[in-house]
């Protein structure tokens, strides 16, 4: 049976803070994630809910965890799958309900059959219910039946958006592996590599280091690294072309998530040194504009600024500076730059607490033990008609993406390990063939 990757007190901390911010005649109920079929009698790989991991760490399937005040205080309750002994010869053994306690931070386990008559009962004397819809449909029934209910997760994202000293040790864990697997695909790339194989250094070394990717791998070559979430992974790269790798791991179920763009036979031409250096240029300003206490949107807008002004000294855009941005950082450098420049990282890659530029929520303001993407980038696709593609740059496509701890000092790139300077990258590509 593996450890718990924090000390059961973590957890309890965690769960207190929750709770301490409900009203006592609450009934809080977290399941974790549905189990999804890939075809006939195969499964998807199972991933627990992110909200169960933060709270108890229970990674295994058709998990319920509730929480309940009764005359002695807050108590929790794991409802899980009871011992079968069919099925676990077939997938493995289960841990047993009194042995769960001893090592989980929970009060009580009982078996998930006799979660319904447990939530009927105490929904039905409950002020408040507490509960994430959409991940179990017969709990959804048994209280939606019951009246209507409050969503959890208001609270808990604000809770899951700073990262407790234990948690960012794991990031920075997830962050070294992610960036020594970038490293040695760019060891071993060369001119006609498939970016498949790319893919299969990057994912072999997350299983070598116990880990597993963290969303699926974005390998693209040439064009296909304009293509902002490319996943078909099936082109070879040839000689002259940059190839975009887009990939991160996870470590107990902390993400990291990486972006590298580099020459597949080792030397930048000119053009792509120029996208490159430009894109570099903006990320370092992004992570600078990383302060505590700065808005959300204050990486975005210095990135932009930036991006804007070189496309400007390139002679891509032929206009001012303020014409190039927009009023509301809307403007023609977002025919190249189409996405934001960051987003929040922790238990999800695409992390929760706010911030994603291009919606209308402002984001928060930064602070000590955030962690936080900054990734730029630059697209010229070549099939583009709607836009003007200098031939110069046609089918460059350069994104530089680091992981970023905020503290009281400033920013902190825990990616930092994984190169991104053009003479390091030079020196990197294709060294072990």
């Amino acid at each position: 049976m593996d450890s718990l990757p924090f000390p059961v007190e973590e957890y309890r901390q965690r769960q207190e803070k929750l709770l301490e911010k409900l009203s006592q005649n609450s009934i809080v109920i977290i399941p974790t994630n549905p189990i999804s079929k890939r075809s006939n009698d195969v499964g998807y790989p199972f991933r627990a809910n992110s909200y169960m991991i933060y709270l108890c760490d229970w990674t295994y399937p058709e998990g319920i965890l509730v929480f309940t005040h009764e005359s002695g205080g807050w108590k929790s309750t794991l409802f899980v799958q009871p011992p079968d002994t069919k099925k676990e010869i077939w997938e493995g053994r289960r841990i047993g309900l009194d042995k769960i306690p001893e090592y989980w931070p929970v009060d009580v386990v009982l078996s998930k059959e006799e979660a319904p008559s447990f939530l009927e009962k105490h929904i039905d004397i409950a002020d408040n219910v507490f509960h994430i819809e959409g991940l179990n449909d017969e709990l959804d029934r048994i209280i939606t039946r019951n009246g209507s209910f409050l969503d959890p997760r208001e609270h808990l994202d604000i809770m899951r958006s700073i990262k407790s000293p234990l948690e960012q040790k794991q990031m920075i864990r997830s962050a070294e592996i992610a960036s020594s697997a970038h490293i040695s695909a760019m060891r071993n790339t060369y001119p006609g590599i498939g970016e498949w194989e790319i893919q299969s250094i990057i994912e072999g070394n997350f299983m070598s280091q116990n880990s597993q990717w963290s969303y699926p791998s974005i390998v693209g070559g040439g064009d296909n690294a304009t293509i902002l979430h490319y996943n078909s992974n099936n082109s070879k790269v040839n000689s002259g072309e940059l190839v975009l790798v887009d990939a991160g791991c996870e470590v107990n179920g902390y993400a990291s998530d990486i972006t590298r763009t580099w020459p597949v036979n080792g030397k930048f031409s000119e053009p792509q040194k120029e996208i490159y250096n430009l894109v570099l240029k903006a990320e370092i300003a992004g992570i600078e504009a990383c302060q505590p206490g700065s808005p959300w949107l204050s990486m975005h807008k210095a990135t932009s600024q930036i991006i804007a002004q070189g496309l400007i000294d390139l002679g891509i855009l032929k206009c001012s500076l303020e014409e190039a941005i927009g009023p509301d950082f809307d403007g023609p450098y977002r025919n190249y730059f189409m996405h934001g420049t960051g987003h929040f990282l922790g238990l999800d890659v695409h992390d929760v607490g706010g911030g994603r530029q291009g919606d209308d929520d402002p984001g928060p303001v930064l602070q000590p033990g955030m962690v936080l993407t900054v990734e730029p980038g630059l697209y010229f696709a070549s099939w583009r008609a709607d836009v003007d593609i200098p031939e110069r740059y046609s089918g460059i496509g350069v994104r530089i993406e680091d992981d970023v701890l905020i503290t009281s000092d400033g920013p902190v790139i825990i990616s930092e390990a994984c190169p991104k300077n053009i003479e390091e990258i030079e020196l990197l590509v294709g060294s072990l063939r």
